[in-house]
């Protein structure tokens, strides 16, 4: 059994920065997240979208936030654990223990919920034999860029993720095919004309109107695909991967099973600690509500100071808490 002072739920902007504000703590954490990769609604929708309300930061880049978030939590060893959710609680005389969806058991002495919306799931490919291939060369959010380069990729879709993905992976894979059903995207303008100025560089080709037929390939690595048209027409591809972008469906049925004090889909915390109504079970960021809430990025992360700290109460019982300026408790660890 895994033990830990705090476990997070959910790695989106909100819960990784919680990695960071336990540690400061000397919390140790860890992460369940329900996609293959962190970030949340941010790597999933909208990684090349800019963000413009974080402190510092004129504007910045979605997935750019993710990773110094990732960066600035890296020095205190968060175990991050992917494609897993909660799916089991139960009391432990000093802790409590989380059962998961790959059968992991984690005992921890608080939880912090940063769920968002709900536990994220990608809507999977409906092919008979698409498993086989999933997480080796089928996937559903990309947790590192590298893992395509000077690979041939197939994306399927048509909103933000699909084309903000086409952009960002276009110069490090070998080419990528853009396979949607029409010729309309979902999507910003301006990700739009990007994409088709690197149709016009050669380093995308689009396969309009096309759906996805059947996939050919061993030992879950992929080798070729049969696109279909309207008119029965088939289209074959040489590829490496699939990227598949068919949107996200939100799961909140585990966490409002829990007995939280839930209104309106939103858990009810008490702001001054952001505890819920179960004791050592506290919620951050857009998960949560009480008056005055903002639901803002900026918010959650402020959330997060106040729901370690009183973490800390009950994880270290009767300790002083000596918190200091980030300057002094990471001096000795950067070194």
């Amino acid at each position: 059994m895994l033990e830990k002072d705090v476990a997070i739920i959910g790695a989106g902007p909100v819960g990784i920065f919680t990695v960071f504000q336990s540690g400061m703590l000397g919390l140790s954490t860890v992460v369940i997240e329900a996609l293959g990769a962190i970030g949340g609604q941010c790597t999933a929708l909208y990684p090349e979208k800019y963000i413009y309300d974080i402190p510092g930061y004129p504007s910045i880049l979605a997935s750019d936030l993710i990773d110094s978030l990732y960066q600035q939590s890296k020095p205190f060893n968060p175990t991050i654990l992917l494609n897993s959710t909660m799916v089991g609680l139960r009391r432990r005389d000093d802790a409590f223990v989380i059962r998961t969806s790959k059968g992991e058991e984690i005992a921890a002495k608080a939880i912090i919920l940063a769920t968002g919306a709900g536990a994220l799931h990608p809507k999977p490919l409906s092919l008979d034999n698409a498993a086989l291939y999933e997480g080796k060369s089928l996937f559903y959010a990309v947790s590192k860029k590298e893992v395509f380069r000077d690979k041939t990729i197939a994306i399927f879709g048509g909103g933000d993720s699909a084309v903000d993905w086409t952009n960002s992976l276009a110069d490090i894979a070998k080419k990528i095919y853009v396979i949607h059903r029409r010729d309309k995207f979902r999507a910003l303008p301006d990700s739009v004309e990007k994409m088709y100025q690197l149709v016009k560089q050669g380093k995308v080709e689009m396969a309009i109107p096309y759906q996805l037929d059947q996939i050919y390939g061993q030992d879950g690595y992929i080798s070729s695909v049969d696109l279909i048209d309207f008119d029965r027409n088939v289209k074959n591809l040489k590829i490496d991967a699939i990227l598949a972008f068919f949107g996200l469906s939100m799961d909140m049925t585990f966490i409002t099973s829990l007995g939280l004090d839930v209104s309106n889909k939103y858990i009810n915390v008490n702001p001054i600690s952001m505890e819920t109504n179960l004791k050592g079970v506290y919620g951050v960021g857009d998960a949560v509500t009480y008056p005055g809430k903002l639901k803002l990025i900026l918010t959650g992360f402020a959330e997060t100071a106040v729901a370690c700290h009183a973490a800390h109460a009950i994880i270290r019982p009767g300790a002083t808490l000596r918190f200091g300026y980030s300057t002094t408790v990471l001096k000795d660890i950067l070194k």
